[in-house]
């Protein structure tokens, strides 16, 4: 089993910055990409940013592109989503998930373990 906590979630006005961290603990694999998903209320799980195992790929959703940056600590088990420049439309729960692959992948299927989320708030 791998747990995984988000934390770094609040409240912020447009056009500001947060900072999200996702601790894993508990039986990680050797090498795993891992990624960030958001939903928004009433709209499904989308696809948001991720990393492969070394930190050298990245792949971002287009309404993220030059705003968001993913990096990752394999030292602390961590993975991090820098959102700068925040829009209102980027408010939802925010997930990180690992995945089974080593490099970055889109689709939520490829993902094994999920954390429990952690909401970000845009005012306008």
């Amino acid at each position: 089993q791998v747990q995984l906590v988000e934390s770094g979630g609040g409240l912020v006005q447009a056009g500001g910055s947060l900072r999200l961290s996702c601790a894993a603990s508990g039986r990680t694999k050797s090498s795993y990409s891992m990624g960030w998903f958001r939903q928004a209320p009433g709209k499904e799980r989308e696809f948001v940013a991720a990393i492969s195992w070394s930190g050298g790929r990245t792949a971002y959703a287009d309404s993220v592109k030059g705003r968001f940056t993913i990096s990752r600590d394999n030292a602390k088990n961590t993975v991090y989503l820098q959102m700068n420049s925040l829009k209102p439309e980027d408010t939802a729960v925010y997930y990180c998930a690992t995945s089974t692959y080593s490099l970055p992948r889109r689709i939520q299927n490829e993902y094994d373990y999920w954390g429990q989320g952690t909401q970000v708030t845009v005012s306008s």
